[in-house]
């Protein structure tokens, strides 16, 4: 049928199609020396626009207009990542479950799973974000509750309650020392670690590559910093605390960059703490 339409429509509607289709997902492009380089080329993470669209869609979830939403992108049906699920029933101890949640906005992933969790017989769930400034203070003052709490340091969650499990999705890339945030998050010692919706290179002689992250106009008009990682790079942080239960294919599928070409793969990990 494919190949149909296309033999069937002019070649000017065909490039339009391409391009379209292009523009509607997030672009990735360089192969900047340093974070600073990279963020004097782009609009940066930390932009208002992005803060303001992620709480307003945030706030829609809380209010009941919406079920679900990812990276300020609405959804009237929750999408669930059953391998990331699967990780945190497994680091539930007595039926109660302490999730910290490196970057996690205003809490998507929770309300995303808090549901399947207590349905699982989860009774006692605290899920502890760790964010920026601007977000805790937002997120203490319109999401906290006695589940839902907000801090701005790792150290700051540890010194109030024990963690069974780390979540780090889609965070890694867009931090400026993911590796040393990962080395100290592999020296708390939670039972278990859940890496997802991180970019791994295709080719593992490649090594790991800041680029420029151009966001569709759709969602909102931005660009950031994003890491692609050498698998081995970001695996070695952890080897000596951790083995890998399990990798699996996670949201965002293959992705090209260009300029220079490669080609990574969103993938996820599901890490249990060594016995010493």
């Amino acid at each position: 049928m494919k190949s149909l339409i296309k033999s069937l429509c002019p070649p000017i509607l065909m490039e339009l199609y391409r391009s379209l289709q292009k523009s509607a997902h997030n672009q990735f492009s360089g192969d900047y020396q340093s974070w600073e380089d990279a963020r004097n080329s782009c609009t940066g993470y930390d932009d208002e626009a992005i803060f303001q669209k992620v709480k307003e869609a945030s706030l829609k979830v809380k209010n009941g207009f919406a079920v679900f939403e990812r990276d300020a992108v609405l959804f009237d049906e929750i999408q669930y990542s059953w391998p990331v699920l699967s990780g945190l029933l497994m680091a539930c101890d007595n039926n109660s479950l302490s999730v910290l949640d490196f970057g996690g906005a205003f809490g998507s992933s929770y309300h995303q799973n808090k549901k399947i969790l207590q349905d699982s017989g989860v009774e006692k769930l605290i899920w502890t974000i760790v964010e920026q400034e601007k977000f805790v203070q937002c997120g203490k003052e319109n999401f906290q509750d006695k589940e839902l709490q907000f801090f701005e340091c790792i150290e700051a969650c540890c010194d109030k309650q024990s963690v069974n499990v780390v979540l780090l999705s889609s965070v890694l890339p867009y931090v400026e020392n993911p590796l040393e945030i990962l080395r100290e998050i592999s020296r708390m010692d939670a039972p278990y670690i859940i890496i997802d919706r991180t970019p791994i290179l295709v080719n593992e002689e490649t090594p790991s590559r800041l680029a420029k992250q151009k966001v569709p106009a759709s969602i909102y008009k931005a660009s950031y910093p994003a890491w692609f990682f050498q698998e081995s790079e970001l695996l070695n942080i952890v080897e000596h605390d951790y083995e890998v239960l399990a990798k699996f294919a996670a949201l965002g599928g293959e992705v090209n960059l260009a300029e220079p070409v490669a080609k990574a793969e969103y993938v996820g990990y599901l890490l249990k703490r060594r016995i010493k």
